[in-house]
């Protein structure tokens, strides 16, 4: 083996030296769970109430709780769950918390043998033989349906379902799922099931059978953004455990907090800001986070988020953003939806894929300024109408190249720089 490839050649040694940033990063990741949550007092305060009912073996209400992305809707929740399993042992009975990401677990079938696999404690079946195993696919659903209401009357108490991102699941599989939980109460005699939905789209209830949704938000809750002020609140109670003392210029967390206050208030964008500042300073070897370290991590993030919108976007999406990096490759820096949509019928002839009305195009055009991928103004061209005018805010080389990756083979068989010179 040579010295080179030699397992004693101390390529991690300087990272395992003495952390000079981080007591414990992980209390700055999303996943962390505080015991105190700031500025959420009274939405935790109104989530325990409408709970409290369950300690008495009676059914709370259903709740729907929306609010942005990072605005401690989730927290809150799991905190209160935590709560209320705790006080319901110390009394002798039996209420549990059963949480479902429905961006993962979004069909019927599998939130309904999710339910019951996860409704099961180990002292519910005193020999596992007679405990029914769901598969995740393979029964008809009403047989799936009729076995979870059996588990829950064998254990006789009452549930709290939570559906996080409750959203995901009614669009891509309907409101069946939520049409048979907001009822199952009827079919039950030892056991009691309230149902939680957290959404960061308060659009998605017109999605909602009319029945369904007075079942389902017999309580609404909204959570709001956090501003500044609360932001720092956070990142402070999260930084005196994660971070080694003075290892942050006293600047770090009030930048971390206003640039994430802009962001719609959200806490999670703030966390990952200070986190990954600490994670630039670290791997310099610096000994302090600097106001430089959190103007890079912020660009970092916008990069690796762009990338990763980019990468997901639809076939028909990618297509109609490479017509705008031609056009901008060409020199054109602002470009109209009419030269977008002379190129696109030029090039989806080449990559036999359907060619889209031009109300399609705009339409797109419109998700990818949502997305932040380009910018867009209407202009007023008198007799000649309005117009969309669009421009690129960011470097575009990223983008090619994360266009030209993501894509099958047809893209990268057009000759762009071809394309380029004769836009020219």
């Amino acid at each position: 083996m040579t010295e080179e490839t030699s397992g004693s050649s101390g390529l991690f040694d300087k990272y395992l030296a003495e952390n000079r940033i981080f007591k414990d990063r992980e209390v700055l990741r999303h996943s962390y769970r505080p015991h105190i949550l700031p500025h959420r007092k009274p939405q935790i305060d109104q989530i325990a109430s409408i709970l409290a009912p369950s300690l008495q073996m009676e059914t709370p209400s259903n709740i729907l709780i929306y609010g942005k992305t990072g605005t401690g809707k989730t927290a809150s929740v799991r905190y209160v769950g935590t709560e209320l399993e705790q006080v319901s042992a110390r009394r002798g009975t039996i209420c549990r918390v059963v949480h479902l990401n429905c961006e993962v677990i979004d069909t019927q079938y599998r939130v309904l043998a999710q339910i019951a696999k996860l409704i099961l404690g180990e002292d519910d079946f005193p020999s596992d033989r007679l405990r029914t195993h769901i598969p995740m696919t393979g029964w008809p659903t009403d047989q799936v349906y009729a076995e979870l209401k059996n588990q829950l009357e064998t254990v006789a108490g009452v549930f709290i379902i939570i559906l996080d991102e409750i959203d995901k699941l009614v669009k891509k599989s309907g409101d069946d799922t939520l049409y048979n939980l907001t009822r199952i109460n009827t079919d039950l005699a030892r056991s009691k099931v309230s149902i939680i939905g957290i959404s960061n789209d308060l659009g998605f209830k017109t999605f909602l059978d009319p029945r369904v949704l007075s079942s389902l938000s017999e309580e609404e809750l909204v959570f709001p953004p956090y501003n500044a002020t609360q932001l720092c609140d956070i990142l402070q109670q999260r930084a005196a455990i994660g971070f080694i003392e003075n290892a942050l210029d006293e600047e770090v967390i009030p930048l971390c907090s206003a640039l994430a206050a802009q962001e719609h208030g959200d806490a999670r964008r703030a966390l990952d800001l200070l986190r990954i500042s600490g994670e630039l300073a670290d791997r310099e070897g610096a000994h302090t986070v600097h106001v430089e370290h959190v103007k890079k991590a912020q660009a970092k993030i916008e990069t690796d988020s762009m990338v990763e919108c980019i990468r997901t976007l639809p076939t028909q999406s990618k297509v109609v953003l490479y017509c705008m990096l031609l056009l901008h490759r060409a020199g054109q820096k602002i470009f109209i939806s009419g030269e977008i949509t002379r190129i696109y019928r030029e090039i989806t002839p080449l990559l036999d894929i359907d060619v889209l009305t031009i109300r399609r195009i705009s339409d797109l055009i419109s998700e990818l300024n949502m997305l932040g991928v380009i910018s867009t103004r209407l202009v007023n061209r008198g007799r000649h109408g309005r117009t969309k005018e669009m421009w690129f805010d960011t470097n575009t080389d990223k983008i090619w190249e994360v266009i030209m990756e993501e894509q099958d083979d047809r893209l990268a068989q057009i000759d762009a720089e071809l394309l380029v010179t004769m836009l020219r």
